[in-house]
């Protein structure tokens, strides 16, 4: 199974930190935040991963390399505009193959297991879902039953972890999108699964978050 990790945004809520250094390469406890999902999936026998980059890309790039010291090979898709979400997947498509593949933010900080993911989801997507964190309290989507939709009594938030079959993208559009875009229309036919996940799980959208998560762990 392969996975993905997006990794192109421009991290503009993080103000200076950004600068000079792609928001994916900041420190949590002085390892770059990226590394976490590569060792995580190495462990979970995820070994080929795909790396979308654009903003200070080549620092990305120059830091990882191939991946041997992770334990996985990594492919990079390159981005000249950033194409978001779902304009970033669309792209990468060729190297993530024919099967479905695991897609992760890269400006997540977790210990969920990659190892408990579907390689093979009922529907055309699986997505996890955690707790409405303080900033966001409204939620994202319903998860009644094993399905995710989009309206439901207790909203929960998408932990930016998920699996997608190929399929999702036939005939999608061409460029930038949000890859809720797509999800919408493949929750109208019932056809997104998720799961709800308690662990450890925080994102990294601002300075403060990151200082938060580095006083935590």
């Amino acid at each position: 199974m392969r996975a993905m990790i997006l990794a192109a945004g421009y991290g503009k809520r993080m103000g200076p930190l950004t600068a000079k250094i792609p928001k994916p390469l900041l420190l949590v406890k002085n390892k770059p935040l990226i590394s976490y999902h590569l060792q995580a999936m190495a462990r979970a026998g995820i070994t080929e991963v795909v790396i979308n980059v654009a903003y200070l890309g080549h620092k990305i790039e120059a830091a990882l390399g191939q991946g041997e010291q992770f334990g996985v090979r990594i492919s990079y898709s390159y981005e000249d505009p950033v194409l978001e979400t779902g304009g970033g997947i669309a792209k990468a498509l060729p190297l993530l193959g024919e099967e479905p593949f695991i897609v992760v933010s890269a400006d997540v900080f977790t210990d969920f297991p990659f190892k408990r993911l579907p390689k093979f989801p009922k529907g055309l997507v699986h997505l996890v879902m955690v707790d409405n964190p303080s900033y966001h309290p409204r939620g994202d989507y319903a998860l009644v039953d094993g399905v995710i939709a989009e309206n439901g009594n207790a909203l929960l938030n998408f932990a930016g972890i998920g699996v997608y079959r190929p399929e999702l993208f036939v005939d999608c559009p061409t460029g930038a999108f949000p890859i809720s875009l797509l999800f919408k229309k493949a929750m109208q036919k019932q056809a997104i699964t998720g799961e709800y996940y308690q662990g450890l799980w925080h994102n990294i959208g601002t300075p403060e978050q990151l200082s938060l998560l580095n006083e935590s762990v």
